[in-house]
């Protein structure tokens, strides 16, 4: 199991999809995974550390889980079955909850826990970029600083 960490979200042209992009965090493989548009909405907020004024669905999750009294520890991203990612929560005691790799993500960021993919995920999904496509690395992250949330509307889910 590999640490991963949340490079940032693009959308892919021409079918207007956007990608959450994942990097290993000691290790040089790349995770895309498309994404519904709320989600990639609400994982580009946290990034840019937009604050709306009345809580998201995953600001709602994150304090419903501190008001019952549990930690979310980690986000576990745990299988690829014909093209379809599939993730866990892991709450304090073991507790685990199947949930999208989306919406574990977006809520890993607004509770500061570590998110982590299974190496049968990377061996299938995991992609590496040679050094000379590094630029394209730095290209998208300039994507990520000049994107806005209004990018994401109209995507297909």
């Amino acid at each position: 199991m590999s640490e991963m960490r949340v490079v940032g979200v693009r959308v892919e042209l021409p079918a207007n999809q956007p990608i959450l992009l994942l990097r290993e965090t000691e290790g040089e493989r790349y995770l895309p995974i498309w994404i519904g548009s709320v989600e990639a909405t609400a994982i580009a907020l946290e990034q840019q550390g937009v604050r709306p004024a009345r809580p998201l669905t995953h600001d709602l999750l994150k304090d419903v889980i501190g008001s019952l009294g549990r930690q979310l520890e980690q986000v576990r991203i745990t299988d690829l079955q014909e093209g379809t990612f599939f993730a866990e929560l892991v709450f304090d005691g073991d507790v685990r909850v199947s949930a999208r790799p989306s919406d574990s993500v977006a809520l890993a960021l607004r509770a500061g826990v570590p998110i982590h993919a299974e190496e049968s995920v990377l061996a299938e999904a995991g992609l590496i970029i040679p050094d000379e496509q590094e630029d394209e690395v730095e290209k998208f992250r300039e994507f990520l600083d000049s994107v806005s949330p209004e990018d994401f509307r109209g995507a297909d889910t």
